[in-house]
Order: C-alpha cells, then structure tokens, then sequence
C-alpha cells in the first residue's frame, strides 16, 4: 500500500456514506432530537470502529451488504457515549472536535435524550442487516455481541467505575477494568462482528478480539498521553480534562516513559495477532500503526 494516507481518506469517506444512509429523516413532533442525534453524529471523527468492522468483514472474506447496518450501528453508540461524556454530570466539556457539544449546543434535556435515541436507533439499524443475508443466526448473534459489548458488561459497565472511581485512589486492576470495557469493548464488537458476519471459524473470531484489546489498550494511554501534551487547537476539544476532573490515568499511575512504551508494545502484540489471520492484512497494520503515533 504505497500511499496509505490517501487510503485512509478514501475508506472512511466511503465508511461515512454508508453511515449517513442510515441517518434518520429531521421531521415530526420529535424534529428536534432527530437534529440533535445528527448534529453529534455529523461532527466528525476518526470513523474507526466502522472501518475496523468493514475491513476485519473484507479481510476474512466477507462480500455483501451485511455488515453495512452493524457499521451505523456502532458509530452510534460510539457517538451517544460521547454525548452523554460530555454532559455538565459527566466530563462537562464544551467542545468536542472543534464543535460546541451536544448539550451546549441543543440543552442539557435534549442530549440526553438524544445520546438514549442514538443507542436505541443503534439496534434498529442493526437489524436491519437480517433481510441483507441469509444467516439470521450470524446477524443474531452479532446484534447480541453490540448489546453486551456496549452494555453493563463492556463499555456502559466500564463509564460506571470510572465515574464511581473519579478523584479517588485507583488501583492498576481497576483502571485495566475501566480501560478494557469502556474503550477496548467497543472496539472489540466490530471486529468480532465483521469477523462473525464474514464467516470465520471461532479461533479467527477470537484472535480478532485480542486484536482490538490491544488496540484498545493502546489507543486509550495514547489518549492519556495526548491529554497532556497536545492542544485543544490540535485535538479539537479540551486538554488537561483528566487532571481537571481529577481522574486516574496511565500516565498518572505509571509516568510518561512508561505510558509511551506500552502504547508501543500493545501496539506490536496487536499486530502480531493481526498477522496471524488470513487475508490481506496490511491496511488495517497501517491503520493500528498510525493510532500509536496520531497526535490528535
């Protein structure tokens, strides 16, 4: 892949089409929430959750439209725990990729509302993956794995001890537990759903899993890392936003060296897995490549 940049640009162009067919219609007596829910998902954004589930679906041979659905699906519910992050209860930022938040710009009362539309329409448009193929069990069972990958038992589960734990000691195992559930399961769901709708035999789906715990891993103490040293010109939203809420990070618990070290080894181990599977492998290795080195 000579010029993975200009690749990059054009998967997630396409990866935003699919999504935005999915978007639903501004009208009728709830036109105001139906604005809200767009707003936050037209914001911008790196689309990666989308992309790693349509090239893990193309990497093990998938072909078709089923994995269209479950790309919306989990850009929603990315984009509604970012909504309900971001509330005065929450983080209380204003600015989210260089945008006025959802509360700040349409109330308080509405984006929470629109963060609970957002994950309910998530699983609307999931299953309408069941009439785009004819294995109703794969497609059932990658809508339950959305469920609990974003539920009590992945990220929702992970965003309670973090918000139970702020401003609190913390120890490594509870901050690898809110690492792992609140940012690793909502990238593990879309490979293993690209990897179930594709096909692949239990061992692929699973070594796709430690895949994106990796990743996850890594792109989390990237975050920490960029929290401290980047801007909010750079990053499109505040910095310093962990230390002002107090919170327990990576960096914080084991400093900065380490923290960098880490994100590179995590990094490696992803890669590694990633090898291991059939198929062409190298734009989704460059992809995990440029998360360690992103600057925003």
């Amino acid at each position: 892949m000579e010029n993975f940049d200009a690749c990059l640009k054009q998967y997630t162009e396409e990866v935003w089409q699919v999504i935005q067919s999915y978007l639903p219609p501004e009208e009728g007596c709830q036109k105001t929430v139906l604005e809200a829910m767009n707003y936050s998902m037209k914001a911008g954004g790196k689309r990666l959750r989308p992309l790693f589930l349509r090239e893990t679906y193309r990497m093990l041979g998938g072909t078709g439209r089923a994995a269209d659905p479950f790309m919306a699906a989990i850009e929603m519910i990315h984009t509604f725990s970012l909504v309900h992050d971001d509330l005065p209860c929450m983080d209380n930022d204003r600015y989210r990729r260089g945008l006025p938040t959802t509360w700040v710009q349409y109330g308080y009362d509405m984006a929470v509302l629109a963060g609970d539309a957002l994950y309910g329409y998530a699983f609307e448009t999931a299953a309408k993956a069941f009439a785009m193929t004819d294995d109703a069990a794969a497609v059932g069972r990658c809508v339950g794995l959305l469920a609990r990958k974003s539920g009590i038992y992945g990220m929702i589960g992970g965003q309670t001890a973090d918000v139970e734990l702020t401003g609190k000691s913390m120890t490594a195992e509870q901050l690898d537990f809110i690492y792992r559930e609140k940012t690793g399961a909502l990238l593990e769901a879309p490979v293993m759903i690209g990897a179930i709708l594709a096909g692949a035999p239990e061992d692929q789906v699973e070594t796709a899993r430690q895949m994106a715990a990796c990743v996850g891993l890594a792109f989390q103490i990237q975050d920490d890392i960029l929290d401290l040293t980047s801007s909010q010109e750079v990053l499109g939203k505040p910095v310093l936003s962990d230390e002002k809420n107090h919170k327990t990070t990576y960096v914080s618990l084991y400093g900065m060296d380490r923290a960098r070290k880490d994100v590179e080894a995590y990094s490696l181990q992803a890669v590694k897995a990633l090898e291991t599977l059939p198929g062409d492998h190298e734009f989704l290795r460059r992809l995990i490549v440029s998360l360690v080195t992103r600057e925003k």
